[in-house]
């Protein structure tokens, strides 16, 4: 009896043992409940889900996740700013979203961020991703301690170089024009790396005098055209067109800078245009199309989702580059850039060049470096902290165009 007794704990002892290896990792430390085995997905976007930019690349990349993510499912909404829906705020349009099972609210821009702060700390069990904001960036200057968003955003600085570097070796003028959005750290900071990426080619692989670049930024206002409110990114990219700049690239989420760029070659001008956002828009008019630096949010989404599935969903800021090992990899890479049919074989040399360059540890965001007004941004040889490029206060020392807000 005494042995069975000692038997019967053994195997007792042993179960627990076993139900413990069993259990997994535990859950990181601030992580929010698991979300399970099903979930919803709500997506707000600033312009229409089929812009061919900054909203299509979003409503894609949920649509990725859905494709790789057993049990999850998208909503969405788009076209949420206040002209489109006026008297709507961005949080009640989530909240609409909510009302249709999602869980889980992605607000896709940085117009967005008020009100995606507003929304997390009114709905603390939902997980909320802010794309290309920094409030829960510990070591930005605006931390929120947010146990339920996830800041998420591509190093799309890097895409932008490139992006400049395939309009120095195409421009025979000399002459690039960037149509611009509105004006914040975001916009300034790729506007100056389009232009980086362009002097970097001029003075390195055409050898060409830095002054006689012109490089000009005109800001629209917004994302995309809204009459009445904004300058009209087809005047602004007609305009450029009209007075020698004869390549225009793109910041903004539609497609006026190609589109123009058609009507002026079927006059015979010779003119070409970079687009923006989607990795598809290098398929847009390819008789002026450079090319386009292009988002790929899909695999962080994924990641993210399964975080809220598994349990292990943690507030954190994250700025996702190339997958240098498999650049344009739709599955890896959080950016890239797709070469446009009007890139000619000797400039699109140039950029894989480049893009070599760039893998193999090239940063541009290198001193000497000053700021639009003279103020020195970077000493020779200093190189750039993230906060620095992040937060970038003005244009760069050499671009034409306003820097601030007026």
């Amino acid at each position: 009896m005494r042995n069975l007794r000692k038997f019967v704990l053994l195997v007792a002892i042993v179960a627990i043992a076993l139900a413990g290896c069993n259990k997994g990792a535990p859950a990181p430390a601030g992580a929010m409940k698991a979300a399970g085995k099903a979930l919803t997905i709500g997506l707000v976007l600033v312009g229409p889900y089929n812009d061919q930019g900054w909203s299509q690349a979003n409503y894609d990349a949920v649509q990725y996740v859905t494709s790789k993510v057993p049990g999850t499912k998208m909503v969405y909404i788009d076209k949420a700013n206040s002209a489109d829906r006026p008297g709507t705020t961005v949080s009640q349009l989530a909240e609409s979203l909510m009302g249709q099972g999602a869980k889980f609210i992605i607000f896709s821009s940085d117009d967005m961020s008020d009100e995606a702060v507003k929304f997390a700390q009114a709905h603390k069990d939902i997980f909320v991703v802010m794309s290309s904001g920094s409030q829960v960036w510990k070591d930005g200057k605006n931390y929120q301690a947010l146990p339920n968003m996830v800041n998420i955003m591509g190093r799309m600085e890097l895409g932008k170089m490139i992006g400049g570097v395939a309009a120095a070796l195409t421009t025979k003028t000399g002459k690039i024009g960037y149509l611009g959005p509105l004006i914040n750290d975001e916009t300034r900071r790729l506007a100056s790396s389009v232009y980086l990426g362009a002097r970097y080619a001029w003075t390195n692989y055409l050898k060409k005098d830095p002054a006689k670049l012109q490089f000009k930024v005109t800001w629209i206002g917004f994302w995309f055209n809204i009459p009445g409110v904004t300058s009209d990114p087809t005047q602004v990219a007609d305009d450029f067109f009209n007075s020698g700049y004869d390549v225009v690239v793109s910041g903004i989420d539609t497609t006026e800078a190609v589109t123009e760029a058609v009507k002026y070659a079927a006059k015979g001008k010779k003119v070409w245009a970079v687009a923006y956002d989607y990795a598809k828009a290098s398929e847009v008019a390819p008789n002026v199309n450079l090319g386009v630096p292009y988002f790929n949010w899909g695999p962080a989404y994924v990641n993210t989702a399964k975080a809220a599935m598994a349990g292990t969903f943690v507030s954190h800021f994250e700025w996702n580059g190339p997958d240098w090992n498999k650049f344009n990899d739709p599955d890896s890479g959080a950016v890239g850039f797709n070469k446009g049919g009007a890139l000619s074989p000797e400039a699109a040399v140039g950029v894989d060049k480049f893009v070599g360059e760039l893998a193999g540890g090239l940063n541009l965001w290198t001193g000497p470096l000053s700021l639009q007004d003279g103020t020195e941004l970077l000493a020779s040889g200093a190189v750039a902290t993230d906060q620095q490029v992040w937060y970038l206060p003005q244009l760069l020392k050499g671009m034409q165009g306003q820097s601030v807000s007026k």
